[in-house]
């Protein structure tokens, strides 16, 4: 009964944590987004395909090749995702006897149920993974036809779609690293509830910090996203002006 106390206190406390972090983590990239990372990062992209797309015919190679590296990096998070997924399916399927090919450390719990709950969560972990990768890539994919596509700095609907389809790609990209950092609990979850549960109280403080800003990291970022505001007006506009 202990084992037992220990499993369902500590496991679903955890859990917990983690839950609750990132539903304030999307209430502030809604509500602040400039207290996020991935808020600046939003607003970084958008101004990128800014600048890309007021001289395709310069800056097209440059476009294509840093989507390129993009779709890289999801085709390698992809890759290893998928292959995690059948290692686990192949090692679940030839085990005859899970509960005793496991090394319980902690006052693990040692039921076959429990097993099976603890490899398919894993498994689920690295599927949500593949598919987010996946559907980075298509986003990505897309957006480098887009992105070549001459136009104008009075045509902001062109633009604005192609900078959401792009900030959908990194979202989704972003989804699928995050399902990565949650399949590090639940692989100490093996050992036993005790490591599972420091390992979300670790994960937490470490995702807040990688997660949000400094008061000078949003100044640095507002200034340079208001300087290159003045630099990419065009010319006669600065002269006009003047």
């Amino acid at each position: 009964m202990e084992e037992a106390a220990i499993d369902f206190v500590l496991v679903p406390l955890g859990l917990f944590l983690l839950t609750v972090y990132h539903a304030w983590l999307i209430f502030t990239v809604i509500r602040h987004p400039r207290r996020t990372v991935i808020g600046l990062n939003a607003e970084s992209r958008h101004q990128w395909v800014l600048c890309m797309m007021s001289d395709p015919v310069k800056n097209g190679v440059l476009a294509v090749q840093t989507i390129r590296n993009n779709i890289m990096a999801s085709t390698l998070l992809a890759t290893t995702a998928i292959t995690l997924c059948s290692l686990i399916g192949v090692f679940v399927t030839s085990s005859s006897d899970t509960s005793n090919a496991k090394l319980h450390l902690i006052y693990g719990n040692k039921s076959d149920l429990c097993t099976s709950i603890k490899y398919f969560s894993i498994l689920l972990c690295f599927l949500v993974a593949f598919l987010c990768n996946v559907q980075s890539i298509r986003y990505y994919a897309h957006v480098s036809f887009l992105a070549t596509v001459p136009t104008w700095r009075d045509q902001q609907d062109s633009i604005q779609y192609v900078a959401r389809n792009l900030n959908r790609g990194s979202f989704f990209w972003s989804v699928g690293l995050r399902a990565f950092y949650f399949s590090f609990p639940l692989f100490l979850w093996i050992f036993g509830p005790i490591p599972m549960f420091a390992c979300c109280c670790i994960l937490s403080c470490v995702l807040y910090f990688l997660d949000t800003t400094t008061s000078f990291t949003r100044k640095l970022h507002t200034s340079s996203l208001r300087d290159d505001g003045n630099n990419d007006r065009p010319e006669s506009t600065r002269q006009g002006s003047c």
